[in-house]
């Protein structure tokens, strides 16, 4: 039945994009909707292209071909794209496909015109929109044209850009489809495109009206500017109204060609405001169709709103769910916790599970709701005063919210939930028996988690690990614990605020705490210097770290001149660091121990760059600095009225801050520790479960939240298609940035620092770590990918402690996200890093191999050349 290749558009609803694709799902769908005007047409399906590229044997090798080229490799993917749009095209249509798209052409008139477009599998999905990545043509007339052009649209699943997006969103060009839309042609006075939330803010309550003059490809192609009308809750609350000089516009005989706009016309709207609302209210009925906001591509034809194309917006950060209607605002954990790459699921549920406050998830990322706490006056100010320390853009955010009168009522005042920022220290007396007593006891619940989980498996094990969850919060809320923590951090701030006042130094505690004692994460990185001092006389020992390719050559290391010595030193740092890792709060993220490769490109950095004894001499250096730093500021004190007592209360704030704040980065330690028992036992399961075919690989888990493994474990089954879905979500996430502040109505916010003290052109950020420093960009992503050089300068996106090794050999640090007392910033201090955080788009702001100078004392960068 040669029909089944031409469907009418009203007979395709959104189940089938297998067939029809997604722009040919999403149509079929719009044509059902009641109250919605789509132009008629039909779909050539997935089986008509399929049929059509079977008939071409070459196709295969050249499919082959492309598949084997880099994705870096712009030049081979240009040539051999190149070469597959012209196999397709020149394929001949079977005679019986051609005549029933003929006959479906017959049924409105063949010299009717019409618009032929493509509509691939992969087009139009909440996943990825694939906008304009292969060809539309408008104004088709006579059937000879039609088939010609519903072979340039196969063939336009090769255009390069396709092929380059399929690459970067990890698509198999064999696995995608392309089926073609053809609708009879509109010819409106004006056209353009609605999206039903505000594509910039994210506010879903904001629908954006883009509008201009003839077809919208003068839109879509950036030919004019368009009329931009805003429209919230049935009122137009903005427009701009710009010179909308060309146009595009059909020819009588097919085809476009662009216009001039009468003078007199080129600045009158292109809509009425009653017209935009009535657009909107479209839109939002399309809207709710498809359970989420749309990009709506629209023509207007004598009062009439036509509906030619509605895509999900994919850029759009996802809003927490809420199991009310209230006004919600959400705070980032990723941004307080250096981890702002999506987590998969099992991750998030591990994290959900273990911290000491309820979190929500929205994009693969974590959230606190802080609504209540900003309603409440008392709890209000503790929350914006500790935000504030921690990041000024997340406390601007949350004012700038705050400003909105409407959005937040105030209500009466909450019981305190968490501590208040800067005041009075905590009382815990300044003893280092406090921090060596807390350390034993996490150690000891650590080593019998190891001893107890040892030989629990199957529902045994998920039986226990509840257990061992409530003996995670149980030390990390333990009341001394949290004390302990909080005395570090407020003793900072006392001595930056007290000496401020009274010497005008900015950020003093930043020398003062230099070298501090007990710090695991600056240990850490000073551990693998002494690694690389075990490696440096062993020329054959390095060759052979140059050449490592895989994560399993320690073994193979063990059997070159030197390497049983340097294979030992790793190992020993392994057994005490190797459960770290970046962006190591997600249990699912490849451990150091699991990937040992990660650390060769730093322990080679550390050979080339250090001479012998370089971690002594270091922390020595920093012991030094901060003891003079201590005795200049003393003694400038005392020469002040009421000197002595500002010395004595100096000297007291010294003694605890060098008491307490290497503590700051242990109860971390802890709980990585136990994430990576966990994870061994989980992976042990999942293992299990591999091996008796009930997963296709032991990864899978990673894409099952905890209690969906357990399931797993009970039944023995697993839901395939679940899983399949939940990663092709975590694929979509990792495109998204998630937000400081989020609202319910789905506004994201990055806040702003407000300042104009810094010099035009600079780079605003928070100043964490005092000193100037000048010196080559080393923008870096990835750790495993470091190659540095003595005087480089760090910039990327977060460090968590998995980067301090890289801190030992830069000069200076600079992320787009950080606070005042993240581990980026206590690590930086600690090493006598400038380091200024917090500064928006650095890796994009700034390129590898830039210089720059970071003014860490006052906050922001210069690029230099």
């Amino acid at each position: 039945m040669t029909e089944q290749y031409v469907p009418d558009l009203r007979e395709i609803d959104e189940s089938q994009v297998a067939v029809v694709g997604g722009k040919g799902a999403h149509l079929g769908s719009l044509s059902r909707i009641e109250g919605i005007r789509v132009p008629a047409g039909f779909c050539v399906t997935t089986d008509a292209y399929r049929r059509v590229v079977a008939q071409s044997p070459s196709l295969d090798a050249q499919l082959d071909r492309l598949s084997r080229v880099s994705p870096d490799d712009q030049e081979a993917i240009r040539t051999l794209s190149a070469e597959i749009r012209r196999t397709v095209e020149e394929i001949a249509v079977p005679d019986d496909l051609a005549g029933a798209i003929t006959g479906a052409l017959a049924r409105s008139g063949e010299r009717t015109a019409y618009a032929v477009r493509s509509s691939a599998t992969t087009e139009d999905l909440p996943t990825a929109s694939f906008a304009g990545q292969q060809d539309t043509y408008l104004n088709v007339v006579g059937p000879a044209a039609i088939l010609q052009h519903v072979s340039r649209c196969w063939a336009s699943l090769f255009t390069e850009r396709a092929v380059t997006y399929r690459r970067r969103n990890g698509i198999d060009d064999r696995t995608v489809r392309m089926a073609v839309v053809v609708q009879q042609m509109v010819f409106p006075h004006v056209s353009g495109v609605l999206f039903t939330a505000d594509p910039v803010s994210g506010d879903r309550t904001v629908a954006t009206v883009d509008a201009g003059f003839g077809l919208g490809e003068a839109l879509v192609s950036g030919l004019v500017n368009p009329d931009v009308f805003k429209v919230r809750r049935g009122e137009v609350v903005a427009r701009t109204i710009s010179a909308k000089q060309r146009a595009i516009h059909a020819l009588p005989a097919g085809g476009t060609r662009e216009v001039s706009i009468d003078a007199q016309r080129q600045e009158q709207p292109a809509l009425t405001d009653a017209q935009a609302v009535r657009l909107v209210e479209l839109g939002r009925r399309i809207e709710a169709h498809f359970g989420r906001p749309q990009d709506i591509e629209w023509c207007l034809v004598d009062d009439d709103f036509h509906i030619v194309q509605s895509r999900p917006i994919t850029t759009l950060f996802p809003v927490p769910e809420s199991a009310d209607q209230e006004n919600h605002v959400y705070v980032s954990v990723g941004h307080q916790q250096m981890m702002t790459d999506p987590m998969k699921p099992l991750g998030l549920s591990l994290w959900q599970r273990t911290a000491m406050a309820r979190m929500q998830e929205a994009g693969g990322r974590l959230f606190v709701d802080v609504t209540r706490r900003l309603a409440s006056p008392a709890s209000r100010a503790g929350l914006l005063d500790l935000m504030g320390r921690g990041d000024p853009l997340v406390r601007d955010a949350l004012e700038t919210v705050l400003d909105r009168e409407d959005f937040i009522p105030s209500l009466p005042d909450a019981p305190p939930a968490g501590p208040r920022g800067g005041g009075a220290p905590e009382p815990v007396e300044t003893d280092p028996a406090v921090v060596t007593g807390l350390i034993e006891r996490s150690q000891a619940s650590i080593a019998a988690l190891r001893r107890d989980v040892r030989t629990k498996t199957g529902q045994e094990l998920f039986d226990f690990l509840p257990t061992a969850f409530e003996e995670h919060k149980r030390v990390l809320t333990d009341p001394l614990n949290f004390k302990a923590i909080m005395a570090g951090m407020e003793a900072t701030w006392w001595l930056n605020d007290k000496l401020q006042e009274w010497l005008g130094e900015k950020n003093a505690a930043d020398t003062l705490t230099l070298s501090a004692p007990g710090n695991i994460t600056s240990e850490m990185g000073l551990a693998l210097l002494d690694v690389a001092d075990v490696i440096r006389p062993h020329p054959e020992v390095i060759g052979f770290l140059e050449g490592v390719e895989d994560d399993g050559f320690l073994d193979e290391l063990a059997k070159v001149p030197g390497g049983a010595e340097a294979r030992d030193a790793i190992e020993a740092y392994l057994d005490r660091y190797g459960m770290r890792c970046v962006g190591e709060i997600d249990i699912t993220r490849p451990r150091w121990s699991e990937r040992p490769g990660t650390l060769v490109p730093v322990i080679l950095d550390n050979v080339r760059n250090f001479e012998p004894g370089a971690a002594r001499r270091r922390f020595e250096q920093g012991l030094e600095q901060a003891r003079k730093k201590e005795q200049d500021v003393l003694s400038r004190l005392r020469a002040l009225p009421d000197g002595e007592r500002k010395a004595d209360e100096t000297k007291g704030m010294i003694d605890r801050v060098r008491t307490f704040i290497g503590y700051r980065e242990y109860p971390k330690y802890d709980v990585i520790s136990r994430y990576f028992v966990y994870k061994q036992a989980l992976i042990a399961e999942a293992e299990r479960l591999a091996q008796a075919g009930v997963l296709a690989a032991k990864e899978d888990v990673f894409y099952l939240t905890f209690e969906e493994f357990h399931d797993v474990v009970r039944s023995q089954r697993v839901d395939d298609g679940l899983v399949r879905r939940r990663k092709d979500a975590f694929r979509s996430y990792q495109a998204l940035t998630p937000p400081r502040v989020l609202t319910s109505d789905g506004e994201a916010l990055t806040g702003a620092y407000r300042r104009d003290d810094v010099p035009d052109g600079a780079l605003v950020g928070l100043p964490v770590s005092t000193g100037t420093v000048e010196g080559r960009a080393r923008v870096i992503l990835d750790m495993a990918e470091a190659d540095l050089e003595a005087g480089d300068i760090l910039v990327t996106t977060f460090t968590d402690p998995s980067w301090s090794p890289l801190f030992v050999a830069v000069a200076g640090l600079v992320t787009e996200v950080g606070g005042l007392m993240t581990h980026g910033a206590v690590i930086a201090r600690e090493y006598g890093l400038p380091a200024v955080v917090g500064v928006e788009q650095a890796t994009l702001r700034i390129r590898d191999g830039q210089r720059i100078r970071v003014h860490g004392t006052d906050g922001y960068v210069e690029i230099l050349s």
